[in-house]
């Protein structure tokens, strides 16, 4: 490690030969693992300029770290297909959820996609496409108002975050599913080259002539990863937080938010009920698990004290 002063890392001849060692190792793995994209190249810059630019930039862009680490394993997956290793789930989970959801429409039984599919509206979706759009931006923003609040709540929150993903990551892995929007387009034959689809967000995209959306799914790790769904569990993180540090009526549009994303999911055919029911359990499994690991280890305890001081 470089220097510290009062926990803070100092710019020096270690640190910035770590930090140029970090950042060439992660584009020369990138580009083997993913091939070359320009969003590598912000991601070093970001980092750099932060790191260099002050001692305030330094402490934030060193806590965020835990958020890129999640970052780059997420974009490392495309490396490591999860249909490589295991069955996709196609017919088997269609059927599931048609099976315990499904609604009666003009004598048809509708899966939940298909039948709000039937009932869209621009309204609904102007309003689905906003709450999607929250999915990544309020969890970020929550961090940073905790890392500049309660540096302690900011790595806890982080932390659970990343676990949470990663007990994600290992669903993806273990049950590989494909979203409904891929039936609906492909219909149950397993196509592994499939590219990412904006689905029912495309109508969000359309009516403001734009490729928001579009451009979004197009950078996706894996179109058969649609079990759990984590955009679901990130809100549930968001509010558990929330509500543990008294945010008030923050929290009412943490709540309201949450149910959008939920709701979104199924609406624009991203995901089932049962990936939507998944996520809600995954975060709540990852928030257990952090807080039963936080009195239990005290390596952990021990991590997060030299993290704080490093970041206060």
């Amino acid at each position: 490690m470089a220097n510290a002063v009062d926990g803070d890392i100092q710019v020096n001849a270690k640190s910035i030969s770590i930090v140029t060692g970090i950042s060439i190792a992660y584009f020369i793995l990138s580009i083997l693992l993913v091939g070359f994209k320009t969003d590598q190249l912000i991601l070093i810059g970001i980092f750099n300029v932060l790191f260099y630019a002050s001692v305030i930039t330094r402490k934030f862009i060193l806590g965020f770290s835990i958020f890129i680490i999640y970052w780059v394993i997420f974009d490392y997956m495309k490396a490591f297909p999860n249909y490589n290793y295991n069955d996709v789930a196609v017919k088997g989970l269609y059927d599931a959820e048609k099976g315990l959801f499904g609604i009666k429409f003009n004598g048809t039984m509708l899966t939940p996609n298909e039948y709000l599919r039937l009932k869209s509206t621009n309204f609904i979706d102007v309003a689905a496409g906003i709450f999607y759009l929250c999915w990544i931006p309020v969890p970020l923003a929550f961090a940073a108002y905790l890392f500049f609040k309660n540096k302690r709540q900011f790595l806890y929150f982080s932390l659970t975050f990343v676990l949470v993903n990663m007990l994600g990551f290992v669903v993806y892995y273990v049950y590989p599913a494909a979203p409904p929007w891929y039936i609906q387009f492909h219909g149950f034959n397993f196509h592994p080259l499939t590219q990412g689809n904006t689905a029912g967000l495309a109508r969000f995209d359309k009516y403001f002539n734009i490729n928001l959306f579009k451009s979004i799914y197009s950078k996706g790790s894996n179109v058969f990863a649609a079990m759990p769904s984590l955009h679901s569990s990130y809100p549930v993180i968001v509010v558990y937080y929330g509500i543990k540090n008294r945010l008030g009526i923050i929290n009412w549009f943490f709540g309201v938010v949450m149910v959008g994303i939920w709701f979104t999911a199924v609406y624009a055919s991203h995901h089932y009920v049962l990936d939507v029911i998944a996520g809600i359990l995954t975060a709540t499994l990852g928030i257990m698990l952090f807080n039963w690991a936080l009195s239990a280890s005290a390596n952990l305890n021990r991590f997060i004290n030299r993290y704080e001081s490093v970041i206060r």
